[in-house]
């Protein structure tokens, strides 16, 4: 018999996991509990990993958009005081 922790997903496991994953507070915490708890499928566990690090990636490309963008913005603010 075959490890529960090797075998492959099925596409319903796989529409319940993409489904919770989107869940938007809850998603992101069983993306922690599915990447680095125990007793999960490996293939899930390494979706989870992966998903994560590409979040931490988009995370800090909008905040660097956002501080250059929010930099640009107070810098014009600045220049609208003189018309006053």
């Amino acid at each position: 018999m075959e490890n529960t922790h090797t075998q492959v997903m099925s596409v319903k496991d796989w529409a319940i996991t993409l489904l919770i994953a989107a869940i938007p507070v809850v998603g992101f915490i069983m993306l922690f509990v599915w990447g680095f708890g125990g007793n999960v499928n490996i293939n899930k566990s390494n979706w989870a990993k992966g998903a994560l690090i590409l979040l931490a990636i988009l995370m800090a490309f909008y905040m660097l958009v956002f501080m250059i963008f929010g930099a640009a913005f107070l810098s014009n603010m600045d220049s609208f005081s003189d018309f006053n």
